[in-house]
């Protein structure tokens, strides 16, 4: 088998599909996979990726190696075929299926999603205050946590909390881990706030005094391989950090390739100048698409983005050239030179 490689050695074993980007929150912070903020609640684009096309792009990932399967959008569970999506990944050998939702339409779902196949959620949870919440996301605290609940009892777990750690949900931290501490099956998973992506750096949060607030509370410290993540064990559960921003660690660590809701594979979320497109595309042409793309990936911080003499996150000049060359947001789809691969 063929696996994908690119020239700093990390294989992809990870990929995230976006199957809309149409969600019924309107989260500040939101990226949509890096691509921009959603549209909000609408009928579907008439490019979003069919089913079909789906289920096509998740076969040539498996023919590849990939085996961690992530749904996310906007709000998969607008998708009316879920279902299907997730039975058909599900029954490629091997594969691991998880979602990420703001668990909303999980009640009366979250079995039948189970039994398609899918294994895990992840649910986005701010705080636990409802004025709050609806503050931060324009939706009901409540569906979430009835949500988080059915989850639980579809066993879908072990089921992570999301929050992003900007600065309306800092004072909600200890509440969230007090949460998931005391609630079997649940896990709390901090996500470091990137203006890179949606602006507003007055809204970032020292993320060392989130490191040095777990170290206190926690039992003991784990780091995880991937990505080099600390791992905060607090009271049984796991309070983990991600942590990007300016981590050359992190970005050395990354595995993973990104599907838009338009079927445009992406190698980095930082990054929109390496989209390549497949609408069209024949399945040979789709594994051209994912040759091209890995061929492209290079760690985010530490190669695309460097430090200058003062200190500061510049664009690496190499990539500005390529950019100038290979023009500004799209990479061409096909007749390109294949990456590295490992059998």
């Amino acid at each position: 088998m063929k696996r994908l490689v690119d020239s700093f050695g990390r294989e992809t074993t990870d990929i995230r599909i976006s199957l809309t980007d149409r969600c019924n929150f309107d989260c500040f912070y939101c990226h949509n996979e890096g691509l921009g903020d959603t549209r909000g609640p609408s009928e579907p684009d008439e490019n979003e990726m069919s089913t079909e096309k789906v289920l096509r792009v998740a076969r040539v990932a498996h023919d590849y190696g990939i085996r961690n399967f992530k749904l996310t959008g906007g709000e998969p569970m607008l998708r009316a075929d879920l279902d299907e999506i997730v039975e058909g990944i599900a029954s490629l050998e091997g594969t691991e299926v998880s979602m990420t939702t703001n668990g909303t339409f999980l009640p009366g779902r979250a079995t039948e999603l189970a039994d398609a196949g899918l294994e895990r959620v992840n649910v986005s949870m701010d705080a636990l205050d409802s004025d709050d919440f609806r503050e931060i996301t324009q939706g009901g605290m409540e569906h979430v946590l009835e949500g988080v609940g059915a989850a639980v009892e579809a066993v879908l777990t072990p089921l992570k909390l999301n929050m992003v750690m900007a600065k309306p949900m800092r004072p909600h931290l200890p509440d969230m881990v007090d949460h998931a501490a005391s609630h079997e099956g649940l896990r709390l998973q901090i996500i470091e706030y990137m203006p890179e992506l949606v602006g507003d750096a007055d809204m970032r949060v020292d993320i060392e005094e989130i490191h040095g607030y777990l170290d206190e509370r926690a039992d003991r410290v784990e780091t995880r391989e991937m990505h080099a993540r600390d791992r905060y064990i607090v009271d049984g559960t796991v309070a983990e950090i991600v942590d990007p921003v300016g981590n050359e660690e992190f970005c050395a660590n990354c595995h993973r390739l990104r599907v838009t809701h338009e079927g445009k594979i992406k190698g980095c979320l930082n990054r929109n100048d390496d989209l390549v497109p497949t609408e069209g595309a024949s399945d040979a042409e789709l594994r051209g698409a994912f040759e091209r793309v890995v061929e492209n990936r290079v760690p985010y911080y530490g190669e695309y983005m460097i430090k200058n003499d003062e200190g500061e996150w510049v664009k690496n000049p190499d990539y500005v050239e390529t950019a100038e060359t290979e023009g500004d947001h799209e990479l061409p789809m096909l007749d390109s030179p294949a990456p590295r691969m490992s059998d």
